[in-house]
């Protein structure tokens, strides 16, 4: 399950599962993979109409949704077995708005028999001030 692929071509690979997923992967439809490999994945979207809620502010299920998929990635990119969630904490610290476009960077903290642990950070683009930090800890011996 698990990629060595780094730079463009990890870009691609990790593309190209989302544009082949028929499943709740292609909510991540929009999302641009920028870089990637041994153990980190950096992304960005533009924050349209679907990923927003009443107020036209990012949606915190977006936000997870964000998170989950692309710490996976980073995971993906070790190689390792993307595994399956045990805990995943996000802290809100600010707001997107519709049109904005933020971008998603997670790492690969430690790696070991049974857990993964990763580290993610969702922030601007113009100014990278951050709008959540989280850590996402996967089960993945399998």
């Amino acid at each position: 399950m698990g990629t060595r692929k780094k730079g463009l071509e990890f870009a691609k690979h990790i593309t190209e599962i989302i544009t082949k997923s028929t499943g709740f992967e292609n909510q991540l439809s929009k999302v641009k993979i920028l870089d990637g490999g041994e153990g980190s994945c950096i992304a960005e979207v533009k924050v349209d109409a679907e990923h927003v809620n009443f107020y036209n502010f990012l949606h915190g299920g977006y936000i997870i949704t964000l998170v989950n998929t692309i710490s996976t990635y980073a995971l993906m990119s070790k190689p390792c077995h993307p595994g399956v969630s045990v805990d995943l904490s996000v802290n809100f610290l600010n707001g997107a708005k519709l049109g904005d476009v933020i971008v998603v960077e997670a790492s690969l903290s430690k790696v070991g028999k049974y857990l993964a642990f990763t580290d993610c950070t969702v922030k601007h683009k113009k100014d990278d001030s951050v709008i959540a930090k989280a850590t996402h800890l996967k089960y993945v011996k399998f």
